[in-house]
């Protein structure tokens, strides 16, 4: 398994540090707004790297964070009238509320940056001790950047190039315009805890930094975040970290890529911020997570309406697919059984035999998920299968037994594995009839009307008016309604689902 390190710039041959066991951290929500798909996109990715480790069996003990105090924070908290903690817990019971509708699995540990004030009062006066960082007379600290040598090695980046990108103006006492906030005297109207420099709150890098060590040690395995947050974020934790323990922070440096809105940076000043909300109003969890996952978890997303909309026809593929399955197995129950009985245990007990098709849909999932979590080609598989399937389905002379069996196997091995990545978990009649729904109420489709169409052309067709039935089949077309005559039977779909 090798998964690609943003330290290194290169793939590598993923070992835990401690056996068995890995330690992952995960830079969580800073809470002062509702989430949007950017936050959607780091945490299916971290739920999807969380769970696949699992599935590989490692025990993964995964801490994440949320960031509940900062200038954001504390201004939409004086614009409510309540303090910024009674503000931020709000925000964070909203954001656990659109994970579990996204149907993001929690991390192992939550943790806030108002409950580790103590780990942190800590950290930074050994840093202090150390001679990395200073207070000031008016009660700010700072980290001293030119004081930790390997500083800028995780962005590649010189402090000496940084400081023509830092303002020219140094706040009062600071050594170095590079040097960053560790703690952040008080100021009118905020909210603020005791410390040996006075009254004040930790700066935004320092909460990340005690969190893993209190929580995971001093060296973690993982560590992830959002590639925006390489610099400085991630940059200064290693910083800080390491010129504390004198150990490396982390071994692997996992980001993900970052979610642009028809080709631009989400932005307020747009208006393209999509809150997590919304996109739930308009798409199916599995449709979000299935887009997002189609793009390695590295690379950007651009979030359109025909990359939703793609993503929406492929997973209605696989669903009829599985539907298609389900039905197969229902009607032929009888034929191994002798009598109808609950689908799935009765069939399975039943019959004996090779698993080599589901297992050959383990061992390609796992191929491509060994390298660095590569979901687009895991996805692929799914497409060769749902064929293979509908081709054994049209067959009507393998023997029935044979074929019950190897399709339970099959449904079963698909709905294993990628349940890892949050798809293929839904009952395919309900998906499908959702998505259904969906696309019916927004070309303002009469379902009656469509029925009644099918009727007329059925009763055509007994008649032999050919000419009656291929009118009628064009009126459906003009609907967006696509027949299909199999087996005696007729059924519709939706031209935008196929």
């Amino acid at each position: 398994m090798k998964i690609y390190s943003s330290l290194t710039r290169k793939k590598e041959d993923f070992v835990p540090l401690n056996g068995n066991n890995v330690k992952m951290y995960v830079c969580g929500v800073t809470v002062y707004s509702d989430c949007h798909v950017g936050h959607a996109r780091q945490a299916i990715v971290f739920d999807m790297i969380t769970e696949y480790l699992r599935y590989k069996g490692y025990n993964v003990k995964c801490v994440g964070n949320y960031t509940d105090v900062d200038d954001k924070i504390i201004a939409g908290a004086n614009a409510a009238g309540i303090n910024a903690l009674e503000y931020s817990a709000g925000k964070i019971l909203e954001t656990k509320k659109d994970m579990q509708a996204l149907k993001i699995r929690e991390n192992d540990i939550k943790v806030k940056a108002s409950e580790t004030i103590p780990e942190i009062i800590d950290f930074i006066t050994q840093l202090i001790k150390k001679g990395y960082a200073y207070p000031v007379a008016n009660g700010d600290v700072y980290f001293s950047v030119r004081s930790f040598p390997n500083y800028g090695k995780l962005s590649n980046r010189n402090p000496d190039e940084l400081i023509h990108g830092v303002r020219k103006d140094v706040e009062e006492g600071k050594h170095d315009q590079l040097d960053f906030a560790l703690w952040k005297s008080a100021k009118p109207n905020e909210i603020s805890w005791d410390s040996p420099w006075g009254k004040g709150r930790p700066g935004w890098h320092i909460e990340c930094s005690a969190m893993c060590l209190h929580n995971l040690g001093e060296t973690l395995d993982i560590h992830g975040g959002g590639r925006d947050l390489i610099f400085p974020h991630h940059e200064n934790e290693i910083a800080q970290s390491m010129a504390l323990t004198g150990k490396p922070l982390a071994k692997y440096w996992v980001h993900n890529g970052l979610i642009t809105v028809n080709g631009q940076k989400m932005s307020k000043s747009l208006g393209s911020i999509i809150t997590i909300k919304e996109a739930l109003k308009l798409y199916h969890p599995e449709t979000i997570k299935y887009m997002m996952l189609s793009v390695q978890y590295a690379s950007d997303v651009d979030w359109t309406t025909e990359r939703l909309e793609l993503a929406e026809k492929q997973l209605y593929y696989f669903y009829t697919t599985l539907q298609r399955i389900d039905e197969y197995l229902k009607s032929n129950v009888k034929k191994v059984n002798g009598e109808e009985k609950n689908l799935q245990p009765q069939v399975e007990a039943s019959l004996e035999g090779s698993k080599k098709q589901a297992q050959g849909i383990k061992d390609f999932f796992e191929k491509a998920m060994d390298d660095d979590f590569n979901t687009p080609v895991a996805f692929s598989n799914i497409f060769t299968v749902c064929k293979y399937c509908n081709g054994l389905l049209s067959k009507s002379n393998k023997n029935t037994a044979d074929l019950m069996q190897e399709l339970v196997e099959i449904r079963r091995a698909l709905i294993e594995v990628y349940a890892v990545v949050g798809i293929l978990q839904e009952e395919p009649s309900q998906f499908i009839l959702q998505l259904r729904s969906k696309y019916i109420q927004l070309n303002n489709l009469d379902v009656q009307q469509i029925e009644n169409l099918i009727s007329e052309r059925l009763a055509a067709k007994q008649t032999n008016d050919y000419a009656k039935a291929d009118a009628l089949r064009k009126q459906l077309e003009g609907l967006g309604v696509v027949v299909n005559d199999t087996q005696g039977k007729v059924a519709w779909e939706l031209k935008q689902l196929l």
